[in-house]
């Protein structure tokens, strides 16, 4: 089989989550109106951090950036879709892809370190309350943040560039709504036993090292709460991390799904729709999650849209 100049006129096609015709309609309404959701959402929550002199703590830093990470994330995939559909094209191109593929990796490198860095947020507010303050001081949570944005870049950038290395051959359909990685490699002519091995190995390494830190944080801040003799202690502990807990839950389950999905189905179109689980969905409930159950959050809310009004 003839291989195409990887730098030459190489496009690739997403097929997206259905080639029905009359479903596209549909499709495009829906994410449409769960980009505007999660763009809206998460720029109130960075709004109402910056405007409220109460939230300007170490958790509310994380979950500000948290927020718009999750906006950088849904739109490195969706934007490209919706405007797939309305201009009934399926076509990316080559560079295009990889800059997606790249974006992709990046915000979810990230997102994964902010979740591991507010859990130990949580850990320390929790197991050190009267150290809190010295241990999370605004230099450090800048360090923090700092560290996740370089190593989610250089993940990326590493990938990208092994991703570069690959010659291409005439099929190159890819059967979901965004250049994912794996996909990508699948496609490719040349040998890819490199690019698996690295994949895999450093997919598991920076996904489950912050993994690991965050179940101690928990098994540290559970085991603290229960030596707590105090009903109302135990309940503002749990309170305050069950938000956290719970955006937690929703991203590690979902990507884990989207895992198993891909291991044990053969069909890819139902794999590209358990994608949406882990690029859409956590980025578009974090906001009511965090706004839901906690109070300064609503309190702030409220605040931040009288003020609006009334301008």
């Amino acid at each position: 089989m003839q291989l195409e100049n990887q730098t030459g006129a190489v496009e690739f096609h997403l097929l997206g989550l259905s080639e029905d015709p009359e479903l596209q309609p549909v499709l495009s309404g829906l994410f449409l109106t769960m980009y505007l959701v999660t763009v809206l959402g998460n720029l109130l929550i960075i709004l109402a951090v910056g405007s409220d002199p109460r939230l300007h703590t170490p958790m509310y830093f994380f979950l500000s950036n948290l927020s718009f990470t999750d906006i950088c994330f849904i739109s490195t995939t969706v934007p490209k879709m919706l405007v797939n559909v309305q201009t009934h094209s399926k076509a990316i191109s080559y560079s295009g892809c990889l800059s997606q593929l790249c974006s992709v990796l990046a915000f979810a490198g990230l997102e994964n370190f902010l979740l591991a860095a507010m859990a130990y947020d949580r850990y320390v507010a929790i197991c050190h309350p009267l150290w809190y303050m010295v241990i999370m001081n605004p230099h450090r949570c800048i360090l923090l943040t700092l560290f996740s944005v370089t190593i989610s870049l250089m993940d990326a950038l590493l990938h990208g560039l092994m991703a570069l290395q690959l010659s291409f051959c005439a099929d190159l359909d890819l059967p979901n709504f965004f250049c994912e990685l794996d996909q990508v490699i699948k496609l490719a002519c040349s040998d890819t036993l490199v690019n698996n091995i690295l994949m895999y190995v450093v997919t598991s390494l920076l996904g489950g090292i912050p993994l690991i830190g965050i179940f101690f944080s928990y098994i540290q801040i559970v085991s603290s709460v229960l030596r707590t003799s105090s009903a109302g202690g135990k309940y503002k502990a749990f309170s305050t991390c069950g938000s956290h807990l719970s955006v937690v839950s929703l991203f590690y389950g979902t990507a884990f799904g989207v895992y198993i999905s891909s291991a044990v189905t053969e069909s890819t179109r139902k794999t590209a729709v358990a994608s949406v689980m882990y690029t859409v969905v956590p980025q578009m409930l974090n906001p009511f999650i965090y706004s839901l159950r906690n109070r300064d959050m609503k309190a702030a809310l409220r605040k931040l849209v009288r003020t609006s009004l009334f301008m």
